[in-house]
């Protein structure tokens, strides 16, 4: 197996202010099973400003749920390990926090929506009695207060305070995402981690939760973490956009910055992925080749493999993140001279 070194971390620190909520700094995390070393996140540093919508996009095992899960506290330990990085919240490095801590921000100042929502929730308790459980653990008030304001939270996201006692085999799958968005918002957190929050809805359910998450982040003021592999999704919703690729942010900026200039190929070859309304075209465009084991990355950049542009240095050391201006950042060679000719690499010799 083929180790490889977390990439150097790029020098944040002068494009984050005291207006990021959420800052992460060099995490590495990887998974020790015995088919190999997962290396899973390798040096991801990133920030959500307040009243944000952060747009973490990538393919499935590019990394998103776990980082997800660092943030919540939630690798399992044996076989997860975090390695290294910090993960600052509100000043604070959760990293560094007792689990006695740890319990006291999930589900009160950080919540997180998981994907499934059939297999989310308890089978075998009411829902009223499942929302009433996160606003107990939080907050000291009377059983008849906590029973009120979990009927309120269900009000909010579409449901009658009527079906408090029922169950959630009883709830559609719209509904039991509803459910839970109310079990995550249930203490007003300062950031909801929203993971792939529609994959199992159709269509029409989604734009519904989507449209719903969008009038309660404006309502109650909070920050977001999406994670979705939907480039439609993040245009319609985030304020900043962050691509992973193989356990690296390969390209971190404003929406604009990502989909009217991407600097990154494989940013190029996803948003090139989309169909066009726009324009008449014969084939969708796709990228060559699959995304890397995590047990045996590539030396060098792990995207290079796949890149039409890849010259001879892109194999042998990862790039480090480039600032492109206005805090727009590429992990690329290329990120400030712009691409040669594709199939050539940057001596101008065919590949």
């Amino acid at each position: 197996m083929v180790r490889k070194d977390p990439p150097e971390a790029a020098d944040t620190t002068k494009s984050l202010d005291s207006g990021d909520l959420l800052r992460i700094e060099d995490l590495v995390i990887r998974y020790v099973t015995d088919e190999g070393i997962v290396e899973a996140l390798n040096g991801v540093s990133l920030s959500l400003k307040e009243q944000h919508t952060l747009g973490l996009v990538g393919e499935t095992g590019a990394g998103k749920t776990t980082l997800a899960r660092g943030i919540m506290g939630l690798i399992p330990d044996p076989p997860g390990e975090i390695c290294g990085g910090r993960v600052i919240f509100e000043g604070q490095d959760l990293l560094r926090m007792s689990e006695t801590q740890k319990r006291s921000i999930r589900g009160n100042k950080i919540s997180m929506i998981f994907q499934d929502p059939m297999t989310s929730l308890n089978p075998v308790m009411t829902v009223g009695d499942q929302i009433i459980e996160v606003i107990r653990t939080h907050n000291k008030m009377k059983p008849r207060e906590i029973a009120a304001m979990a009927a309120d939270m269900l009000e909010m996201v579409g449901i009658s305070r009527d079906r408090m006692r029922e169950y959630p085999h009883q709830f559609s799958g719209g509904m039991k995402q509803r459910v839970i968005i109310a079990i995550a918002l249930a203490c007003n957190p300062k950031l909801l981690i929203a993971d792939e929050p529609t994959t199992a809805l159709d269509v029409t359910i989604q734009a519904q939760v989507l449209e719903m998450i969008r009038s309660l982040k404006a309502k109650l003021h909070t920050s977001i973490l999406l994670i979705t592999h939907d480039l439609g999704v993040v245009a319609q919703n985030c304020d900043q956009v962050a691509i992973i690729y193989a356990g690296e942010m390969v390209e971190y900026g404003s929406l604009r910055d990502i989909f009217k200039h991407p600097k990154h190929p494989y940013t190029i070859g996803l948003l090139g992925s989309i169909p066009s309304l726009a324009k008449e075209v014969r084939r969708l465009k796709s990228i060559k080749g699959l995304m890397p084991d995590p047990t045996n990355l590539p030396r060098g950049c792990t995207f290079h493999t796949r890149c039409n542009y890849a010259a001879g240095s892109c194999a042998l050391s990862p790039p480090p993140l480039i600032d492109a201006g206005g805090g727009h950042q590429v992990r690329c060679v290329y990120a400030q001279t712009g691409f040669p000719p594709a199939g050539e690499s940057a001596s101008g010799e065919a590949r």
